[in-house]
């Protein structure tokens, strides 16, 4: 199993071209939060905006919007409704269609309308990062592996991927690796499954291991900054496997760099946020 550094996830991303457009670095979609909830929306879009993303747009139910007045470089776009289940598919369909990867499930909530939302999403074979209700939605759908492909990342973390499986979270623990490979190539997607250490597979049969990271991500929040890193090195060309490999890695650095300055008991999500701009600095050198 191939061990994540440093040197390792700066030649997956590469060097930037000094004639760069936004276009050239991706049009990426957030389909995610909630009146409650809005919060983990906002901290997907942050930071896939320090990631290097080119545009942002973020789909949100109205009692969202508010939120990411403090985000101007994210296009919010409220479609009018309360709940999921009051999105209209014509209204959603062209911001699908424009996008080049796309992020769903962070902060969206249980209510019906997210199956659904996850099913329009996932039919449009894009590059796509599903995680947090996202992954609660799959888990009530029988056969998802008619639905994913392998343009899709899977962010669970152990008690979702219980959720997808119906195997046990012990059971899961003690077979990370074995797990993430057998669903990995069952669902024909990459699955990043999120632990102490995370596991990165790959339905081609890549494995990878992220050992950086601290235990101030135990905390709310965190997958949230996971999956906007994610969407933005997918939206900048980078394949499924290896987009998903930067991720975590990048989480993971960031999080130790945040512990630079606070101990790791009082990191919040958005410390993290924060120190992703210095990670991504140090790997786009």
């Amino acid at each position: 199993m191939e061990q994540l550094t440093f040197e390792k996830i700066k030649a997956l991303i590469g060097e930037r071209k000094p004639t760069t457009n936004k276009g050239d670095n991706g049009r990426a979609l957030i389909i995610a939060g909630s009146e409650l909830m809005s919060g983990a929306a906002l901290m997907c879009a942050a930071a896939a905006l320090r990631s290097g993303v080119g545009t942002l747009k973020a789909i949100v139910p109205n009692g969202a919007r508010q939120a990411f007045y403090s985000v101007p470089e994210c296009m919010c776009i409220a479609f009018g409704g309360e709940k999921w289940n009051e999105l209209d598919e014509g209204f959603i369909a062209p911001y699908i269609a424009e996008a080049s990867a796309i992020c769903v499930g962070p902060g969206m909530g249980k209510d019906s309308g997210v199956e659904n939302t996850v099913r329009l999403a996932l039919a449009a074979k894009k590059p796509i990062v599903i995680d947090a209700d996202g992954l609660n939605a799959l888990s009530r759908i029988e056969n998802i592996a008619n639905m994913l492909h392998d343009k899709a990342v899977l962010t669970p973390h152990i008690g979702e991927m219980a959720r997808l499986t119906g195997l046990s979270t012990a059971y899961i623990k003690e077979n990370q690796a074995d797990v993430a490979a057998r669903y990995a190539e069952r669902w024909g997607c990459t699955v990043l499954l999120k632990s102490y250490r995370s596991v990165i597979a790959c339905h081609d049969g890549r494995i990878a291991l992220n050992t950086n990271g601290n235990s101030g991500l135990a905390k709310g929040g965190s997958g949230d900054v996971l999956s906007g890193i994610t969407l933005a090195m997918l939206s900048q060309g980078l394949e499924s496997f290896n987009a998903a490999c930067a991720g975590a890695y990048t989480l993971g650095a960031s999080a130790d760099e945040a512990m630079r300055l606070l101990n790791e008991r009082m990191l919040m999500a958005r410390d993290v946020t924060d120190a992703v701009e210095q990670t991504v600095n140090k790997l786009f050198e």
